[in-house]
């Protein structure tokens, strides 16, 4: 008989949960979207939700449809045929891991898990996470590969979803799946081949999770090495933006990164923290990987004090200073704040006693040191000290600029309004 991965239940309905839920809809699965934030829930159910031009055209086809089903009760795991897991992994303040949604999410599917189902574990975590939260509190329960009550099979299938990103969808991307057994990988692969531009099957759930790390912590040390030759290229009075693309016509060995104010969003601020976190419980150095992730805290703080250096070289001292942040969320084109570099800047400013705004055409409301920011939808009805760019979302106008004052340009990217500085 050949196997039917659905119904699938999909917990956690964010930047990653909900395009998957979708995806698997629109592959003809029936998909129980579970998310145990009821604003969450009620934002789906109403579309206010950022997402592709596609895929909100895909909720809007299904809202009303019996295909996708939306419940924040966990038992509703029971009744599916097959589970993905695709809750965030942050860190804290400290730059530790917060691994509490995650083994919340876990052990709610180990209580529900019956036999038969397949449990796929996207987010992305240290390596071990799917054997410690999934394969052995499930064996617990006599459930798993050849468990005595039944088999549950077991992968891990970390995500790869670019938000923003209208260039490379979910299901133009390969897939990484690694299986705690041969079966377990083919039923994970199943499920996920309708979604993905194909599935590379690797040995085990630990060669993918480190698969993960190995993508976002690449990103990481790229970035890093791209904001110190903004630097470098600054000290000796050269264009990095030129430099790099000319770099960048080599056919191999180099691939273009862009220096920018800081690396934010979801992935590259947080996963290396959960290898070295590891690592450094395990007294394993990894030093690259280390000093890449410092630098890249330091980058907002440096912009910070680029700004300030400006004002001052200008005669405005930093305290009253009318600075406004141009783009706060953490990539263009998307309406997510979260991790942003925008936030660690402005609380910088507003340390040294600036009087700090910020336009953002996506982002209404930013909450910063206890206070909340709002958007200036006309940032050119007054006069600012100071505006540092830090994010331009596609199609943006910022014609306004030419006549604003001098511009901290973090993005590297502006065609040169009148007084631009660079970090």
């Amino acid at each position: 008989m050949r196997w039917s991965p659905g119904p699938v239940a999909v917990l956690g309905l964010g930047y990653v949960g909900l395009p998957t839920a979708l995806a698997l809809c629109s592959a003809g699965q029936r998909v129980i979207g579970l998310d145990t934030d009821p604003h969450r829930l009620d934002a789906v159910r109403r579309g206010a939700v950022d997402l592709p031009d596609a895929d909100r055209a895909r909720l809007r086809a299904l809202a009303a449809g019996p295909s996708f089903t939306l419940t924040g009760d966990p038992a509703a795991v029971a009744a599916a045929g097959s589970v993905v897991i695709c809750v965030p992994t942050p860190v804290d303040d400290h730059l530790l891991p917060d691994p509490r949604a995650l083994r919340a999410a876990c052990a709610s599917v180990v209580r529900h898990a019956t036999a038969g189902q397949t449990i796929v574990l996207a987010s992305t975590s240290y390596v071990g996470t799917t054997r410690e939260l999934l394969l052995d509190p499930l064996a617990d329960r006599g459930l798993g590969p050849a468990g005595p009550i039944g088999d549950v099979f077991v992968a891990c299938a970390p995500e790869r979803i670019d938000p923003g990103n209208a260039d490379r969808p979910q299901g133009a991307v390969p897939r990484v799946v690694g299986g705690a057994t041969p079966e377990c990988s083919r039923r994970a692969a199943a499920l996920l081949r309708p979604v993905a531009a194909r599935v590379h099957v690797v040995g085990s759930p630990e060669t993918a999770e480190l698969t993960k790390l190995l993508e976002n912590t690449f990103r990481a040390v790229n970035i890093a090495l791209a904001n110190e030759f903004a630097t470098i290229a600054g000290h000796l009075g050269l264009d990095i933006t030129e430099v790099v693309d000319a770099a960048a016509t080599k056919p191999y060995g180099f691939m273009p990164f862009r220096p920018g104010p800081g690396a934010g969003g979801h992935c590259i601020p947080c996963d290396p923290h959960y290898l070295l976190w590891q690592l450094r419980a395990a007294r394993v150095p990894a030093p690259l990987v280390d000093t890449a992730m410092t630098a890249l805290a330091a980058r907002p703080p440096a912009v910070a004090r680029r700004a300030r250096d400006i004002l001052a070289a200008r005669g405005v001292p930093a305290r009253g200073a009318r600075v406004l942040v141009a783009g706060v969320a953490y990539k263009p084109g998307v309406a997510d704040h979260r991790e942003s570099s925008a936030l660690r800047l402005i609380e910088d400013l507003l340390l040294a006693g600036a009087d700090v705004a910020y336009t953002d055409p996506l982002i209404p409301v930013l909450p910063v040191r206890g206070r909340l920011l709002h958007h200036r939808a006309d940032p050119a009805e007054r006069p600012w000290d100071l505006v540092v760019v830090h994010t331009v979302h596609p199609g943006q106008d910022l014609g306004w600029l030419e006549d604003c004052g001098p511009v901290l340009d973090a993005t590297y990217r502006l065609d040169s309004p009148k007084g631009r500085y660079l970090v």
